[in-house]
């Protein structure tokens, strides 16, 4: 993440953080399949109380996951996916790193290997006969 500006690298930090918590996940998941709901109508679907839906929510809305509105005396949250495709491209980033180094890693093995049987069959062979002898 040392190639991010620093408040990239924050904002992946706050959502890592976030999603941390299953609760917050499943509200993410709840919110994004019913396009916007209120926190009376998550914490149906959550063994936890309104009041704690709302903290979470609170947690989300710091993070840039979710939005909310007023819709009268109701407040409405929504997805918002731009930190979240942030943080996929970080963690895409990341795991291409990996890749590269992995082939590294496997491309020095497969050398060594070709080397190793490469000395095994001079090994093997017998010694050759000078020319012209016995």
């Amino acid at each position: 993440m040392t190639d991010q500006p620093h408040g990239a690298v924050e904002a992946v930090d706050t959502v890592l953080a976030a999603l941390a918590d299953p609760t917050r996940r499943r509200l993410l998941e709840l919110i994004a399949a019913q396009g916007e709901a209120t926190a009376t109508t998550l914490a149906r679907h959550l063994p936890v109380s309104r009041q704690a839906v709302v903290k979470h929510l609170a947690v989300l809305d710091a993070a840039g996951l979710v939005s909310s509105g007023r819709a009268g005396r109701e407040v409405r949250y929504t997805v918002r996916p731009a930190a979240l495709d942030t943080t996929a491209r970080w963690m895409a980033s990341l795991a291409a790193d990996w890749d590269r180094r992995l082939a590294h890693i496997k491309h020095v093995a497969e050398a060594a290997e070709r080397e190793s049987r490469t000395g095994r069959d001079d090994a093997s062979r017998p010694p050759e006969q000078p020319h012209g002898g016995v």
